[in-house]
């Protein structure tokens, strides 16, 4: 960390650090973040693919949309969502690695990797 920022500095880098997590902690987010690992898909198969509500999903779908770590268009009627912040993937694909390896023990570790794995297509 740069001994450089000032305390307020400080104090504002760990609130917008804290925000990100508390973003990433509610397990519907982490799901969506998961069905859009290989690419754009429409908010209906979204919902399909995480078995939750049309209005929790377009609910959480916005909350990431607006912290742009999602990107959408629309298409006529649809609605699409994709991956917009390949580094907050990265951040779910440790995360999800190590819990999974308490979870699964040590020879789970590569499947556990490739939960949050992203293709070309997601980027």
């Amino acid at each position: 960390m740069d001994d450089s920022l000032s305390k307020e500095q400080m104090a504002e880098l760990f609130d917008e650090v804290s925000n990100f997590f508390f973003l990433l902690s509610e397990p519907t987010r982490l799901k969506i973040l998961h069905s859009l690992c290989h690419g754009e898909r429409p908010v209906g198969d979204i919902v399909a693919a995480i078995e939750a509500t049309q209005a929790n999903v377009s609910r959480q779908l916005n909350m990431l949309f607006r912290a742009k770590i999602l990107a959408r268009r629309k298409d006529g009627t649809q609605v699409y969502y994709r991956i917009d912040d390949p580094a907050t993937l990265e951040i779910c694909q440790n995360v999800c690695t190590r819990m999974a390896s308490n979870i699964m023990g040590r020879g789970g570790v590569r499947q556990a990797a490739e939960t949050f794995s992203v293709t070309a297509a997601a980027t």
